[in-house]
């Protein structure tokens, strides 16, 4: 029995390159060469460097089952995503984050997989999120885009699957999150140092995160001695460009309008300016806005947004070293690691 693989292109078995022919020929130990090519923390970029220009030399493939078996890992990764949502793949924040996320998982040796858990199924069978986990023999799990309050997620959390959540923090679990807090503290400070005392805030749907960020509105407007009138606070849908539009035109319309207003998300800066130039106003001259994520494509718009820039590629590349930590069960420092932002200062906010 041939145990080679069969290249059916060449019509050939091709020659399979065992560990323990790298380490020969790398003269090291066949743990060496392993770790080596398993991307570890402790062998020497050196050693990874000579290990996989052999290994590739030598025309060395992994066999998956075999590792499988051997290590009792799949080197594979479940992303779990709602696409109810107006978020995951749709949303330029979050594609952003999962892409760096797979791309640092790569580095590693791991592949991902993406789950929409609203249809989970295998075949017929309904599966919950837990459950469909352990079937995919996930060695880990990157938790983002959804419904952290729900049951099924909670189980998940509470499972012994390795699991990292975005923007989500929960006692015992591991997360990586944006500084929300600081976001929206460092946006009113810097609209209140441009002469604005009348700062309103249209805020997100009901959420950790948004009620992070809108506790940092309240507290921060408190502090600078600045009075929070009701009709300049209004909840909204992440991404909902048409409530918006419709908001703003309220907020305008006021006997007393605000001078700037706060913006869930930079999406809904669309719904802004559509709502401004209807009315036959512009910004920053008549209102300030603010928008929030830093999303690249809504800073082709003119004027340019003035936003607070979320650092996704460092989010996912932090989700990704964390994970394969929990799964190698090496030590993770932090519960909770938080990724700072920066404030874009466009051209949105005028001096008053």
């Amino acid at each position: 029995m041939n145990v080679n693989k069969y290249d059916e292109r060449r019509g050939t078995f091709l020659k399979m390159v065992s560990i323990k022919t790298i380490a020969e020929q790398c003269g090291m130990s066949i743990a060496t060469v392993s770790k080596a090519l398993n991307n570890h923390t402790d062998v020497s970029s050196e050693t990874k460097e000579l290990v996989l220009k052999t290994a590739k030399k030598l025309g060395y493939l992994p066999n998956a089952q075999a590792r499988a078996l051997k290590t009792n890992r799949t080197y594979n990764i479940g992303v779990l995503l709602d696409d109810k949502a107006k978020s995951g793949l749709t949303h330029a924040f979050f594609s952003s984050v999962i892409d760096d996320f797979r791309v640092e998982a790569t580095n590693y040796g791991y592949d991902i997989t993406l789950v929409n858990i609203i249809s989970s199924q295998i075949g017929t069978t309904k599966l919950n999120c837990y459950e469909h986990c352990k079937y995919r023999n996930f060695d880990g799990v990157l938790a983002t885009c959804v419904d952290f309050y729900s049951s099924e997620i909670r189980e998940l959390l509470d499972s012994e699957i390795p699991i990292i959540s975005i923007d989500f923090h929960r006692e015992g679990c591991y997360s990586v999150s944006s500084d929300n807090s600081v976001g929206l503290r460092k946006i009113v400070e810097y609209v209140y140092n441009c002469g604005h005392e009348k700062i309103a805030y249209i805020y997100g749907d009901s959420s950790q995160v948004t009620t992070m960020r809108l506790n940092a509105y309240l507290e921060t407007m408190k502090n600078l001695g600045l009075q929070v009138h009701p009709d300049y606070l209004r909840q909204a849908r992440y991404v909902d460009t048409e409530l918006i539009e419709k908001l703003m035109e309220d907020m305008l319309n006021l006997p007393d309008p605000p001078t700037c207003v706060i913006l869930p998300d930079d999406i809904a800066a669309i719904g802004a300016f559509n709502a401004v130039k209807k009315m036959g106003k512009k910004i920053p001259d008549d209102v300030s806005v603010v928008g929030y994520d830093g999303i690249e494509m809504v800073q082709l718009i003119k004027p340019c947004l003035t936003t607070y820039c979320q650092n996704a590629h460092e989010i996912g590349r932090a989700a990704a070293e964390k994970l394969v930590k929990l799964i190698r069960k090496e030590n993770v420092d932090e519960l909770d690691t938080v990724v700072s932002g920066h404030l874009i200062k466009g051209n949105t906010v005028k001096n008053i």
